[in-house]
């Protein structure tokens, strides 16, 4: 399959990264499907993508035209099987889980096309622990999305069988869709800039968890000495708490490492309280105006 040949492209999985995935997709021309076993999720989708590319029509990078454009191309289905019909390529973004994903990946491999190339939006698992269960190893590969509001930036990770011809499909289309290619020689949890913010939240959360510092004081710590934005719970808000905690806790388990179980912990408590971070208006701060974008948040006393 050549990059012209593309026409349809499925996303599994209607959440956070799912939605945002469908924008430059739909952006790019492409008839956009999102599928999710939750009506909910999806009319939350709905919602939320018009609101995005509001965004983005506000600072000048696409018209208004082009933004309803995008909207009426993106479509959305509880109906795995009309979902995976005539799909070109598929962006999976389900739970970090790798059971969870590989019957995913299994139940899709009999319903979409054999030409179809799958890829995964995994955060921090290897496509090659999940390869076999596509059914398609050699058209698989992991293609990851950061947030689209910040950056086009993504990540490219084929494994040992994927075939060259799907790594530069899948490059020519990041590139169609106007993303910048980060393209990975070999596997490597967490890609090339998640491995290296996996090592400032752990950092963070073992400051937290320890009670070295409050969480308002480690991302004043991060932001007045980097002159950064945002801090690294900040950040954690942007991605979503429980986003976090599930990767946090999956590799505590896999590692039994104390600390590692100790920030899972401390992460679960705000996951259990609801608080999801921006998505559902509080996390560690409270949204719309968070404390971290007050003037006063990096004033010393005088």
């Amino acid at each position: 399959m050549d990059i012209s040949d593309i026409r349809k492209v499925l996303i599994i999985g209607g959440g956070t990264m799912g939605r945002q995935i469908s924008i430059p997709c739909a952006l790019a021309g492409y008839n956009v499907v999102i599928y999710d076993i939750k009506e909910d999720v999806l009319k939350k989708a709905l919602e939320v993508i018009p609101k995005f590319l509001a965004g983005f029509v506000a600072f000048k990078k696409i018209t208004q035209e082009e933004a309803d454009a995008a909207v009426a191309r993106i479509n959305i289905s509880t109906n795995a099987e009309e979902a995976a019909r005539d799909a070109d390529i598929v962006s999976e973004s389900v739970p970090e889980d790798p059971e969870l994903k590989k019957k995913v990946f299994s139940q899709f491999n009999r319903l979409c096309p054999e030409r179809t190339v799958f890829t995964t939006n995994t955060s921090t698992l290897l496509p090659s622990m999940i390869a076999a269960d596509t059914g398609r190893p050699e058209k698989f590969l992991a293609y990851h999305f950061h947030d689209i509001r910040m950056t086009n930036v993504v990540d490219i990770m084929p494994h040992p069988g994927t075939a060259p011809e799907t790594v530069a499909l899948v490059r020519a289309f990041a590139e169609k869709t106007g993303q910048l290619p980060i393209m990975l020689t070999k596997e490597n949890h967490g890609y090339v800039f998640n491995a290296m913010i996996s090592a400032l939240f752990f950092a963070a959360q073992t400051l937290a968890s320890r009670e070295v510092a409050s969480v308002e004081d480690i991302d004043r710590a991060w932001m007045g000495v980097t002159h950064m934005l945002m801090g690294p719970f900040a950040i954690m808000d942007s991605i979503g708490t429980d986003t976090v905690y599930h990767i946090t806790n999956y590799w505590a388990q896999r590692t039994k490492d104390k600390q590692s179980l100790k920030n899972a912990e401390f992460m679960k408590k705000y996951v259990d309280e609801g608080r999801l971070g921006q998505k559902v208006k509080k996390g560690f701060y409270d949204y719309p105006n968070p404390a971290f974008n007050k003037p006063d948040f990096l004033k010393g006393a005088r």
